[in-house]
């Protein structure tokens, strides 16, 4: 094939190239298979085409060699030109040098002759300047104003100029000699000052804004230019008020007046400054003064919603108007026209405020109780009454009869709804209106009220009425109220908590009060725990007395040994109809196969009969768990059901104990004790089942045949118990002396 240069540009793959010229070869590739394969004719064309290579790439380095002359010859030719350019740019600097120094000299020359020029005007001009108003002065002397300057109404502008010239020379003239013209020129100064802010106030009714711009000019060097300033702003606010929103209007006329400000005065922060503390001081301040003072001593919390709406207002006004130009320190010229108009108000806000929350609260408080015909008891008094009282709610002693409140809680959702409302209304006026380095201890003080009326004479008395009305542990047939206080108190005290942690930490953060705050939250919430907790435990004992009260009366002595065991599934009761047969399955058994129809019972879905007894304490037991699982939340759900099974076992336990057992009788105990189980699963508790099944097992050591008795005692449940209480449990069958069981256990 030929070989050209364009046959090596990238990408460029060496065996490729060989394959492709192997392949045009004639019997250099795999066409026609192996004996088409002629190794001589592909070897003589790779010699002949290593030779076209070489003569290629000779012929490459001689077109290489020639570029590579090429390039230095161009490269010597454009250093010359680069040499050349220099040389030149030198020459050009040279006399851009020369230039710049003549330049320099013509410009000092021409400065020396415009300063001589000036030395030689300027006293020429004050000359002229003096010989002129010299003139003018002679006028008044001789008491004749002839010019026409002074006569012509269009050249005021002219004649104030000069006025304002001789009235500065006048003074300095001695009063006896020139008493006369100092009069007469100061009369006409006063005269033209008078027609140059009426000239202004006509400019400013028609709107005239470049005259308004020429007269304030010539004003601005006269005594009355403070007034004409005086002038416009007065003239400014006419008509601007015309709505019912004082501060919107003062918004809207302030932002027209500071456009034409700048275009009429030379200094327009200074008259815009002027123009807003006139509006503080006049407008707004009246205004607040006439809002605040009709309300501040006949309805104190309409004072204090207009207060803090009227400061609010002020102040968001003041922000809209730092974006004016008032000067180089506007916010703190701002703050004291606030502080001027509200400093009388604040200096006695928190005062008010504490007053108010007190006295709103005590009403919210007393029309709660009226409207439950209650009369507050008083707590603590020291009477024999109280002590007795305190005594009973801490005892299980009878000092007297509980308080009957007919399930009333004396807790108000509504009433703390209020109370926070008041006080989160509080706690916004105290943020806006105190100072900010008393707003942490207002803030205190005002949480230092909720804590008195929402948690002291509310909820704390609450739980005070809740535990007087908690019946002695022996009382018959209680109803249980305080569980409905927890569930209040619980409830309650959330919101009171959110408020602390909305309201009050942004207040008090990063102030030593709040270590006061946290304390005196702390405080509040262990004494309601300590009454809490003494509550739902006297509340416990009443339920244990209640089922205590129902074995006592509902069992017998010889349910568990009947005298005829043929008639005693008569005065079984069943959970359902199938238990009949159930329990007739188990009579027909033999005495040694009781444990096993035992066993099998108990991982079957049969129902089990059990004794009346048994039936009313789960089924009381299934309705306080569900009134205790309404009443808490969180891990005071699963600490209060623990504590109560752990006593609703232990009552079953000792009950179990008072009673001896046939064969019969156990079988029976073992159903009784099944059904608790059941109960106890409701419990949702790991160590209440636990305990329940132990004591289920420990109920068939009543019924297993005395041969079996020992390895029982080993099984799995019963091998870490104390064989004290084993032996204890055997003791009770009819037969531990008959058949020596007590021989197991010496």
């Amino acid at each position: 094939m030929a070989t050209t240069a364009q046959l090596f540009e990238e990408p460029f793959d060496a065996d490729e190239y060989i394959e492709r010229l192997a392949w045009r070869t004639p019997g250099g590739g795999s066409k026609g298979g192996a004996e088409a394969f002629d190794p001589k004719r592909l070897l003589e064309e790779f010699k002949n085409h290593i030779e076209e290579l070489k003569q290629l790439d000779e012929k490459i380095q001689r077109r290489v060699e020639k570029l590579e002359h090429q390039c230095h010859r161009e490269a010597k030719e454009f250093a010359h030109k680069v040499q050349d350019l220099q040389r030149s740019n030198q020459v050009a600097f040279q006399h851009f040098q020369e230039l710049d120094e003549h330049i320099s000299y013509v410009a000092t020359k021409v400065c020396h002759l415009g300063d001589q020029l000036e030395g030689v005007n300027t006293p020429r001009q004050r000359a002229v300047e003096a010989q002129r108003l010299m003139t003018y002065f002679n006028e008044f002397l001789d008491g004749d104003l002839r010019s026409d300057v002074f006569n012509n109404p269009d050249k005021i502008k002219e004649a104030a100029d000069i006025i304002q010239k001789l009235h500065l020379i006048a003074q300095e003239l001695p009063f006896d000699r020139f008493a006369d013209v100092k009069a007469k020129i100061a009369s006409k100064y006063h005269d033209l000052e008078r027609q140059l802010i009426q000239e202004f106030t006509a400019a400013q009714r028609r709107g005239e804004i470049g005259r308004m711009r020429e007269v304030a000019a010539v004003l601005l060097h006269f005594k009355g230019y403070a007034h004409c300033v005086d002038v416009y702003i007065k003239q400014c606010q006419e008509g601007a008020y015309m709505r019912n929103d004082v501060f919107e209007d003062t918004a809207v006329l302030c932002q027209r007046v500071n456009k034409q400000v700048g275009e009429v005065f030379s200094s327009p922060e200074t008259v815009m400054a002027k123009l807003i503390q006139n509006i503080f001081e006049n407008k707004l301040q009246a205004h607040v003064k006439g809002k605040l003072d009709e309300t501040r001593h006949s309805d104190v919390e309409q004072y204090l919603k207009n207060l803090y709406d009227l400061y609010t207002k002020t102040t968001a006004l003041a922000t809209k108007l730092t974006e004016f130009n008032l000067g180089s320190d506007k916010h703190t010229f701002l703050s004291k026209l606030i502080k001027s108009i509200f400093s009388t108000y604040l200096e006695s806000y928190i005062d008010m405020e504490r007053e108010y929350l007190r006295n709103r609260g005590a009403m919210i408080l007393q029309r709660y109780y009226d409207s439950k015909n209650h009369q507050k008891r008083p707590i603590g008094t020291g009477s024999i009454q109280e002590l007795k009282e305190r005594i009973r709610q801490r005892t299980n002693l009878p000092l007297g009869p509980s308080i009957d409140t007919h399930g009333e809680t004396f807790l108000s959702p509504e009433l703390v709804v209020n109370l926070l409302q008041e006080t989160r209304h509080a706690f916004e006026r105290c943020h806006k209106l105190s100072d900010p380095s008393d707003l942490p201890k207002n803030a205190f003080s005002i949480f230092l009220l909720l804590v008195e009326h929402l948690c002291v004479d509310h909820i704390d008395y609450a739980l005070e009425i809740g535990l007087s009305a908690i019946p002695s542990a022996d009382a018959k047939n209680a109803n249980l109220y305080f569980l409905d206080v927890v569930q209040q108190a619980n409830s309650i005290f959330h919101l009171f908590d959110k408020q602390f942690n909305d309201q009050l930490m942004p207040l008090i953060s990063s102030s030593p009060k709040l270590a006061e705050c946290l304390h005196k939250k702390k405080e509040v919430i262990e004494q309601m725990e300590v009454k809490l907790d003494t509550g739902i435990d006297r509340t416990l004992n009443c339920m244990v007395g209640q089922m205590k009260h129902i074995l006592a009366t509902e069992q017998k002595k010889t349910d568990f040994r009947p005298e005829d065991e043929n008639n005693v599934m008569i005065q079984y009761t069943t959970v359902r109809d199938a238990s009949t047969s159930v329990c007739l399955f188990r009579l027909l058994l033999p005495l040694s196969l009781v444990f096993f129809c035992q066993l099998f019972c108990q991982h079957v879905s049969l129902c089990i009969p059990i004794w009346q007894a048994c039936s009313k304490v789960c089924a009381y037991v299934s309705r306080q768990v569900e009134h205790v699982r309404k009443s808490m939340d969180g891990k005071n759900v699963d600490t209060v059901l623990t504590e109560l099974g752990v006593r609703f076992h232990r009552l079953i336990h000792e009950h179990l104990q008072q009673y001896s057992y046939s064969s019969m009788g156990g079988m029976l105990a073992i159903c009784d004790v099944a059904e608790y189980r059941r109960c106890a699963k409701d419990f949702r508790v790991p160590l209440v089942l636990q305990l329940f099944d132990t004591l289920h097992a420990l109920c068939n050591l009543l019924v297993v045949a005395p041969d079996n008795l020992k390895q029982v005692c080993s099984g799995e449940q019963l091998t870490n118990l104390d064989r004290n209480l084993l032996h204890a449990f055997v003791q009770l069958r009819v037969d531990y002396r008959s058949a020596r069981l007590g021989r197991h256990f010496s």
